[in-house]
């Protein structure tokens, strides 16, 4: 059949780029069949359009999954140095940025093309514009291992590996579903429950107006739940609060939760109100805060936490209203009302349980020929590259059985 190939991958993305370019080297027949008109769409959106492509503190630690262990072996084995070898011998320019995340100086276009390039050395071929209308396995003739068949708006098409890199459900805009999940289930796998993650989180009522009366500040904070801290830069903005620092939380946050804020992180809030009680006893409490946070927070802020005390000088306030200010400033309780959800959310939570695939290759244990790669596992990565590495470690992974 002209339209059999070794390895068929459903998705261009960059999990589904690095496996055919790697199966593709073995001398693999490869073919890449993706709905969208172009491959790579989520890549080139990636670190603002600068390809946040790996950093260089990738770790199990890193990630979240039902299997936290999950991850090792091909991390392990494709690493992100061997990425940034690949980025290196194409003279792509990069630097790295806070917490050994790596950008190119240029465009996320240029890891896009390395990609691409790379698969077109390796014979691999692209079929942009491709919808999926039925998904099968078919016994092979001559008792041979079953092969799957692919039924689409551009014809039909067959392989003895199929390799299922479709991506979650994140940023539907840009074409994603839960396409992946459906062959999963298909096929008897199961699925774990899907959430956003890496993604801001929203505030209804009273927060929802003070998170509107600060948008667009953005400051270092401590934002901690559920255990975890993140010590980075959040963003106020109209629908609640997003940055780094919230992104991070989303992962670990669920709903009816709250979050704390540290808004003077590395400072012990008790202490420092204590020497300003003392070095500066006619100073208002709001201008010697306002020295170090943006004043429209530390009115905010007043308001909240001593606002009966607002013209009080810092030297009359008791030591109880102090007490409050410093549990306020450290320990500031915000509960979101959710998260922006799918639209804006940068990786799924969830997907395919990790306990039916191997670890080592990809391959679903109850199904052979068949693999599930990237987004569409049950691992997601923080924010800072590590979710990219995902895709390519485990996209390599598979790359070398299929």
């Amino acid at each position: 059949m002209d339209n059999h190939f070794d390895v068929v991958i459903i998705g261009g993305g960059a999990s589904g780029l690095m496996c055919a370019l790697t199966a593709g080297r073995r001398g693999r027949r490869v073919l890449i069949v993706d709905r969208s008109p172009r491959v790579g769409s989520k890549i080139l959106m990636s670190g603002g359009g600068r390809c946040n492509f790996t950093n260089r503190f990738i770790g199990p630690d890193r990630y979240v999954s039902a299997n936290p262990h999950f991850c090792i072996s091909a991390l392990n084995r494709y690493t992100q140095h061997d990425f940034i070898a690949m980025v290196e011998k194409h003279g792509i320019p990069f630097h790295e940025r806070d917490h050994g995340r790596l950008f190119c100086d240029r465009s996320a276009k240029d890891v896009l093309d390395m990609l691409l390039t790379e698969c077109a050395q390796a014979k691999v071929r692209i079929q942009a514009r491709c919808g999926i209308t039925a998904v099968e396995a078919v016994q092979a003739p001559n008792s041979g291992p079953d092969r799957f068949k692919l039924t689409t708006d551009q014809g039909g098409f067959s392989a003895t590996s199929l390799v299922v890199a479709t991506g979650g459900l994140s940023i539907p805009g840009i074409g994603a579903s839960g396409f992946g999940y459906d062959i999963a289930r298909q096929f008897g796998m199961h699925v774990l429950p899907t959430r956003p993650g890496l993604v801001p989180f929203t505030f209804t009522g009273v927060l929802k107006a003070v998170s509107e009366r600060l948008s667009g500040i953005s400051l270092e904070v401590a934002l901690s739940c559920a255990g975890r801290t993140f010590r980075e830069n959040a963003l106020f903005t109209h629908r609640g609060l997003s940055g780094p620092a919230a992104l991070q939380l989303s992962n670990y946050w669920r709903t009816g939760e709250c979050v704390e804020m540290n808004v003077l992180p590395g400072i012990d809030a008790a202490q420092w109100l204590a020497s300003q009680k003392r070095d500066h006893p006619r100073s208002l409490l709001r201008n010697l805060l306002a020295q170090c946070l943006p004043k429209r927070l530390v009115l905010e802020l007043q308001a909240i936490f001593w606002q009966p005390w607002a013209n009080q000088p810092i030297g009359g306030l008791p030591d109880a209203v102090l007490h409050q200010v410093s549990e306020g400033l450290s320990r500031w309780r915000l509960k979101p009302s959710g998260t922006e959800g799918y639209r804006t959310a940068e990786v799924t939570l969830g997907g395919v349980d990790t306990g039916e695939l191997s670890s080592r290759t990809m391959e679903s244990r109850t199904r052979p020929g068949l693999y599930f790669i990237g987004e569409v596992v049950d691992v997601a990565g923080h924010l800072g590259g590590f979710n990219l590495q995902w895709a390519w470690s485990s996209g390599a992974a598979a790359g070398q059985f299929v």
